[in-house]
Formats: structure tokens, C-alpha cells, sequence
């Protein structure tokens, strides 16, 4: 008889598993609840009804949103037993940035309606777990700040086109400073998309300065408020209505402003970021002119993110970005998209094996990130999971979710037989028979 192969060697997997459990012998319990389900009625529970609408909500009747999940139904993971398989690498390398796992945090906006310092929390989160974190150009803390938190892990920023070109240009420079290692530009939101949850409450978190911290944070941003001051002084304006709704907006404003309370208080600056915030943070006009201009704008790698036709992913490959982000935002900008999972599908046939494609929108679960790679995908984006775990356990509840996903990726790349992330193509998938 021949010698039975070692057990499987311990990987993050077999890790976290060990840690719960042992806790668990203690009665102690995970901050957060493993399974997404259970860990979105957590969230919900945690959560007030303005920062429910935002983060969890989505355009229309919530059509795109429930598209992608039923795109990852439709697949089905085929294992393939006694492989021998006990060493596993969930390392892999995207836009020269060297990750542990193929696993990003994608940027939210307006997070602190989740937890205060929001960004901070999710950055030293993801410092702790060796994940990449995209800072939102909508974040709540200066990406500055969020830098400091993160020492020397590695980050991503993420940019909307201003309708102010010397913004854009500060805001690259700015990103490069903090030692950003690529810049994802957002091309699907020149416009807010229509979104009931939030419109049902009136609820837009930068009208009241919550969501606008790298503007009030940018000397060019600075300047033009300034000259929006100045444009008005004098001038007989009409006076706004007073009502409670507006002096709760008016001491928003005032509270997540940079500088004194009091003298926010005083001072007709916070009103006029938010104000100009809503005037030029998108550029509607938003071109591929205006994209290959960046090549002399910033010397950090390009990632484009929200192209859904193959079309847009070949123009975005023939300008010579680095990356392509699939995804539809979550669902939150058009009711009745396609599902980011199967615009993948035909991008990546359109485009080939080369170019690199990251999917984002509608993952929930190791497993999902497994068939995301599957299908195509060079690594995945994490969204409203982790979100959920700032809502319920704050810093620690980001990195229980973050260690959760990738124990359970890890897990399914065990028992499916897959050595590494080059390993995992469409031979461990199935058109789903049962869906």
C-alpha cells in the first residue's frame, strides 16, 4: 500500500474555523453572523432607516440588484474529489498590486451613515487582513487620513469626473501623495440614478456634508467655494425656509465640516461645499476624450469601473488601461441592467485572456468569489458585506466579514480541488440544471 497524503495543510480557511470554533468552546461568539442573510437582518437592525436606504438600496423597483444574484444562481461549482490537493495559493497580482487573496474592498460613499469615522474603521480593517481598500471620492474622511490608518497596506482610490478639470487634476495628485498604487475611475454615476429609498425620505447625505470629505479636504475644491461666496456676497438672495428639517441639515452641514462647531456655525462655508459639492462633483458630459487625457494626467496605473457591454470594454482596452471593473453598481443606478456576472461572460470573450477584468456587484460569499474567477474574473470586488459589518461590530465587524469571505473561498478551492487562483476556470463550473 502506498502512503496516505498528509491531512490538508492549514490555510485561512481552516483558520478561521479554528478560531471560531475555539472561541466558541469559551462561549464566545463571531462579532458578526457568517451567513450573508443573517448578517444583512443584523445590519438592518443596526441600521437607521437613512443609512438602510442608502447603502442597501438600489434604483427602481431593485430589478438589477436581484438580476445579479440570480446570475450567480444560475451557475453551479463542480468539485472533483480525491484530488491530493493539500497546499492551496490564494495569492495573485492585479495592476501591480500584490494581493493575498483576489479580494478588493470596493469604495462606498457616505459610510460614517453606518458608523462614525467610517473610512477609518474600514481602511485599518482592511490594513489588518492584508485586503486592498479602494477609498471612496464620496468617503467621509480625508484619504489622507485614511493613508495614516493603513501605514503601508495597500490602497486604491477611486475618482468621479468633475466637472471641474483643476479638481480632477488635484484630486489625482492628491491620490499619488498618499502612495494610491492605481486610480478607479467611475464611469456609471455622472448622474445620481433613481432611487426610491432615498427619495421616499428626502435623504441625499451630501446635501447635508455628509460624503464630501475629500472635497473639503482639496485646496482646489477650497478655491472655488470661495469664489461661490464671493459671487453671492452682496447680492439679495431668497432666504430658505426654516424649518426643524432644515436646522437638522444646516447642523449637519456645520458638524462634518472640517474646523470649530461654533465657528462652522458662523460661517456661510459649510452650506457652500455642500451646495457646490452638488454642482460639480460629476461631469455628465463624461467622454472617452475626457479618459484619454489621463495618461498625461497621472502616472498611476488606470482602472476603469461600470462598463457592462463588451463594446466599452474593447475602447477601454484599445486606450490602454490597466483594468476594466464590471459592474453595475451594485444595482443602484439603472432598475433592469444586465447582471454584472454575465456582462463578464461576454467581455471576457470579447476581449480575451489578457486583459485584466475584475468583477463587482452581487458578491456575497467565498463561493461567489470562486465562481466570479471561474467565469473570468482576475479578482473580485467587496461591497455591502463589509458595510454591513461596520454597521453591526464596526472595525471588527469589517475584518470578521473580510476573514469570513476568504475562509470560505479558500475552503471551496480545497474541496473543489484548485491549487491556485490560475487553476480556477470554467472546468469547476456548470450551467446551474436546477435553477
Amino acid at each position: 500500500m502506498t502512503e496516505a497524503a498528509a491531512p490538508a495543510a492549514a490555510g485561512p480557511g481552516r483558520d478561521r474555523q479554528g478560531t471560531v470554533y475555539r472561541d466558541g468552546a469559551l462561549g464566545r461568539r463571531p462579532a458578526v453572523p457568517t451567513a450573508f442573510g443573517d448578517l444583512e437582518r443584523a445590519a438592518r437592525r443596526a441600521s437607521s432607516k437613512r443609512a438602510w436606504a442608502y447603502v442597501a438600496g438600489g434604483a427602481g423597483e431593485g430589478r438589477t440588484m436581484r438580476n445579479n444574484r440570480r446570475a450567480f444562481d444560475r451557475w453551479a461549482i463542480v468539485p472533483r474529489m480525491a484530488h491530493g490537493v493539500t497546499e492551496r495559493d490564494l495569492s495573485t497580482t492585479v495592476v501591480n498590486t500584490s494581493l493575498p487573496s483576489p479580494l478588493l474592498l470596493a469604495p462606498v460613499g457616505a459610510g460614517a451613515l453606518m458608523a462614525t469615522d467610517s473610512d477609518l474603521a474600514i481602511a485599518r480593517g482592511a490594513a489588518a487582513t492584508g485586503v486592498p481598500y479602494i477609498f471612496s471620492n464620496q468617503g467621509c474622511n480625508p484619504m489622507e487620513d485614511c493613508a495614516a490608518a493603513m501605514g503601508s497596506a495597500s490602497r486604491w482610490f477611486q475618482l468621479y469626473w468633475s466637472s471641474d478639470e483643476e479638481l480632477v487634476d488635484s484630486l489625482l495628485h492628491r491620490a499619488e501623495a498618499i502612495g494610491a498604487e492605481a486610480v478607479v475611475v467611475t464611469l456609471d454615476t455622472t448622474m445620481l440614478g433613481w432611487r426610491p429609498k432615498d427619495l421616499n425620505l428626502g435623504s441625499l447625505p451630501f446635501a447635508r456634508g455628509e460624503g464630501i470629505a475629500q472635497y473639503t479636504s482639496d485646496p482646489r475644491f477650497h478655491d472655488i467655494v470661495r469664489q461661490r461666496i464671493d459671487a453671492v456676497r452682496g447680492m439679495v438672495t431668497e432666504r430658505p425656509d426654516i424649518t426643524l428639517g432644515a436646522i437638522r441639515t444646516l447642523m449637519s452641514m456645520t458638524r462634518n465640516h472640517p474646523g470649530k462647531f461654533l465657528d462652522n456655525l458662523r460661517s456661510p462655508v459649510p452650506r457652500a461645499a455642500a451646495e457646490t459639492f452638488l454642482d460639480i462633483y460629476s461631469n455628465p458630459g463624461l467622454s472617452w476624450e475626457h479618459l484619454a487625457t489621463l495618461r498625461d494626467r497621472t502616472r498611476l496605473p488606470i482602472v476603469l469601473k461600470g462598463i457592462l457591454h463588451p463594446d466599452d470594454a474593447r475602447r477601454a482596452v484599445d486606450l490602454g488601461v490597466d483594468a476594466v471593473v464590471v459592474s453595475n453598481h451594485g444595482g443602484r443606478q439603472i432598475d433592469g441592467s444586465i447582471a454584472s456576472l454575465d456582462a463578464l461572460l461576454e467581455i471576457r470573450a470579447a476581449v480575451g485572456r489578457e486583459p485584466t477584468l475584475l468583477l463587482d456587484s452581487g458578491i456575497r460569499s467565498g463561493a461567489d468569489v470562486f465562481v466570479a474567477l471561474a467565469l473570468g474574473a482576475d479578482a473580485v470586488l467587496l461591497g455591502r458585506p463589509y458595510m454591513y459589518g461596520l454597521a453591526v461590530a464596526g472595525q471588527r465587524g469589517v475584518e470578521e466579514v473580510i476573514r469570513n469571505v476568504i475562509a470560505e473561498f479558500d475552503l471551496t478551492m480545497a474541496l473543489t480541488g484548485a491549487r491556485s487562483i490560475a487553476d480556477i476556470d470554467e472546468r469547476f463550473v456548470r450551467p446551474n440544471p436546477s435553477f
